[in-house]
């Protein structure tokens, strides 16, 4: 008992030592290892003897694979092999197999299954060499013979073939039935307007490559680096489409440099490497090139056509929004592009769709902020055309149809601080200075524009696991099979970590990018802060009461009686509430305990039952200045406002990095990006960086985050919601109106262009 007593008086923190809070600005824990090189990607992994894969990418958009000559290729040196359907390992045929976690509806793609061809850029061959400089040689050498069939990727040339699509996705929600009558009380207001949008399609550029690295072990087992939002995802749809048991297969993705939504599913990588590692029993890697990052999912080229009424006062008595995008032939890629407008503004009328248009093209993907980048954009821009009908401030109709519950629905929201974002960012912007007229002001060559735009996306939360382990040492280490894709998952679960236990910040390591850890939802949605964070919050409780049950063993312990409510943690050590110089280090009970670790672990479900009788949603307002010459055609966005209600903010430094990334993507949508078919050839011609135009550093100006506060504990234990769709959407819808206020000129498609801003439209 002395020793105990000793150790209840030693000092209260080491020098050096401090703690850390949630909602503090943290630097990025794994920020060293990523400027220093430390940190691994998919791609540079190696081991004696690997082989490097190219894969060969078909020429055609349609028809059937007649031959392919290897020949010339086989002859290079260091060249081992040249994989086709014609002698790649057994593969399942059922399309089940092949499904990943987030598959859609229909038959996904299968890599070297069969002489069909589906789309162009389809990966036909794949050449191994004993170097990628050998392999890529000999990729250029082999020669496909084709028998073509017609295609077609033109969807405007099919919107009279769209048809309702199998709802069938995670994450998607058909448009709800219609509410009230539309079309009369559309009919009956005395202002209305209408409008068509178009969006082309965008293509997603990570600056890392995708790759797959797969190491087979001497025991046969499949240790594979892959560049995924999700490790388990990738792990599930190896095991399935190659029939191995997981217990063979561990995929790993401790690093992940971007990815957007494009690594949400496996793609064509990783099974071609494990194909080659099966059939030729050795290590392989698979690197895709830049112009192949373009051959597998996009956000969807849609249509829209929204309607809006209103009284002469701006209430709204009619929204109308229906859409169009493109699937593929075998799959039924959907997104929620129109339900957003049932979601944001009062009114009684409201008639929502939403259909496909099947074309020979890969299945599009989920991009940032899929659906809502496209539909709030048009309900935006349609909203300030409205405002204008009406001569009204564009801000002011938004207040005037503020909704105060989910207008399709009637749901309650769980939290919604959306009007504190409208007056927050109006004052850190100074909208009340805006003149109402457009084209009012213009300074030198460029007319000056102010804009504004709401931005809504899903408070989303999954199930997960944690564990977290007390060493002796006084460390902790907190796991979970999760995904830090460049968002600061490593920095905040530590943070969780750390202010749970009372521990500074280096004595937290938590551990992700393994699938053997502990199960964790695929990084996407916005949501492994709420999902993945409550879990760690879940197990460091846990491990909490586990520590003081043992504290409580101890002869004459001062803790014998207490609860966890009488106790907490800090400083390294576990004291009590009422008395802070009675307390103990934990690494003294860790070893008290004689053990040299203690763990414990938490599955965390949603509250399903009482999340659904609730809206749960993250809210912006955006605004933005624009200057416009109209001599050139130049557009440039000189700032932005973003003020953001997304529940309560862990981090603000990495939460602050994340909006305003969004922002940067968000001009990027609506200026620059945009990838171009070439009908005749059902192919995407821009494939590479130098024409794929993106926003670059001349492009951004001042860019200033505003979070209000927010506390949604029906989203999360932790009050948390998530940032990282919330701060590209309605950043384009933003710029657009601005550009108007600024021009007089309303252009309804993205990107927009020097040529559309001298056409006038658009």
């Amino acid at each position: 008992m002395t020793d105990l007593i000793q150790d209840l008086k030693t000092p209260v923190a080491e020098p050096g030592t401090g703690q850390v809070k949630t909602g503090s600005a943290v630097s990025r824990v794994d920020g060293r290892a990523k400027v220093t090189g430390d940190a691994r990607y998919a791609a540079e992994y190696a081991v004696p003897g690997m082989l490097y894969g190219v894969v060969v990418s078909g020429t055609i958009a349609k028809g059937r694979i007649l031959d392919i000559d290897t020949e010339e290729a086989l002859l290079l040196d260091g060249v081992v092999d040249v994989m086709s359907h014609l002698n790649r390992p057994k593969l399942r045929s059922f399309d089940i197999a092949y499904k990943d976690m987030t598959a859609p509806a229909g038959s996904p793609f299968r890599p070297f299954y069969d002489d069909r061809v589906l789309y162009s850029g389809q990966p036909v061959a794949l050449v191994l060499a004993e170097s990628f400089e050998a392999a890529r040689r000999a990729a250029a050498l082999v020669r496909v013979r084709y028998d073509e069939e017609d295609h077609d990727t033109r969807l405007l040339a099919n919107l009279g073939r769209a048809y309702t699509p199998r709802p069938l996705k995670a994450g998607y929600e058909s448009p709800p039935k219609e509410k009230g009558d539309a079309d009369k009380a559309y009919h009956a207001a005395p202002v209305n307007i209408e409008a068509e949008f178009y969006h082309g399609v965008e293509h997603h550029n990570p600056l890392e490559l995708f790759a797959s690295t797969v190491i087979v072990e001497p025991d046969g087992h499949l240790t594979i680096y892959d560049k995924t939002q999700s490790s388990q995802n990738s792990r599930w749809y190896v095991s399935h489409v190659f029939g191995l048991s997981k217990d063979k297969v561990t995929v790993r993705n401790p690093f992940v440099g971007g990815a957007f939504g494009s690594g949400l599913r496996p793609q064509y990588q990783l099974p071609l490497a494990v194909m080659a590692a099966l059939h030729l029993k050795r290590s392989v890697r698979v690197t895709l090139t830049r112009q192949q990052m373009f051959s597998f999912g996009h956000r969807p080229e849609t249509v829209q056509w929204v309607k809006l009424a209103a009284d002469r006062d701006g209430t709204l008595r009619s929204i109308q929004h229906e859409a169009i995008a493109e699937t593929s032939q075998i799959e039924d890629y959907v997104e929620v592009v129109v339900n957003w407008s049932g979601l944001v503004y009062a009114c009684e009328n409201i008639k929502l769709g939403y259909k496909l248009v099947s074309l020979d093209q890969y299945t599009p993907l989920d991009m940032r902020a899929p659906g809502a980048a496209h539909g709030m954009h048009a309900l935006e821009v349609a909203m300030d055309e409205l405002s204008y009908a009406l001569k009204m401030d564009p801000l002011a109709l938004r207040l005037k149809n503020y909704a105060e519950r989910s207008p399709a629905d009637d749901k309650p929201y769980s939290s919604k601080e959306l009007r504190a974002c409208y007056e927050r960012g109006a004052e850190k912007f100074g909208w009340s200075q805006r003149p109402l007229a457009t084209r009012a002001r213009k300074e030198g060559s460029e007319y000056v524009g102010w804009g504004m735009a709401t931005g809504a996306w899903d408070a989303l939360q999954m199930f997960a696991r944690a564990s977290a382990v007390m060493h002796a040492d006084g460390t902790l280490v907190v796991s979970s099979a999760a995904t830090d894709i460049g968002t600061g998952t490593y920095t905040v679960m530590a943070m969780i970590a750390a202010e749970a236990m009372g521990l500074p910040l280096e004595r937290v390591t938590f551990q992700l990018g393994d699938s053997t850890l502990p199960a964790a939802p695929i990084e996407g949605g916005s949501s492994h802060v709420a999902t993945v964070g409550s879990a760690v919050a879940g197990a460091c409780e846990k491990l909490q009461l586990t520590l003081l049950r043992y504290a409580q063993s101890a002869p004459d312990s001062p803790f014998r009686d207490k609860r966890l409510k009488d106790v907490e943690f800090a400083h390294g050590r576990m004291r009590l509430k009422q008395d802070p110089h009675t307390f103990i280090s934990l690494a003294t009970i860790v070893g008290r305990a004689g053990r040299e670790r203690i763990e414990e672990t938490y599955l965390m479900l949603p509250n399903s039952l009482k999340q659904r009788k609730f809206r749960r949603m993250v809210h912006s307002a955006v605004f933005v200045e624009a200057r416009v010459d109209e001599e050139l055609g130049v557009v440039r966005v000189t700032r932005v406002v973003s003020a953001v209600a997304a529940g309560r903010i862990m981090n603000t430094k990495t939460a602050t990095s994340q909006i305003a990334g969004g922002v940067v993507w968000g001009i990027s949508q609506a200026l620059h990006e945009e990838s171009h078919a070439d009908h005749r050839f059902g192919r995407f011609m821009n494939h590479n960086l130098s024409e794929y135009h993106v926003a670059v550093h001349a492009d951004i100006h001042d860019i200033d985050v505003v979070f209000v506060e927010e506390d949604d504990r029906i989203v999360s234990r932790l009050g948390a919601k998530g940032v990282g769709e919330i701060g590209l959407v309605s950043v384009a819808a933003a710029v657009s109106n601005a550009i108007y206020h600024a021009t007089g000129k309303r252009i309804r498609s993205t990107p927009i262009t020097p040529e559309k801003v001298l056409a006038g439209g658009p």
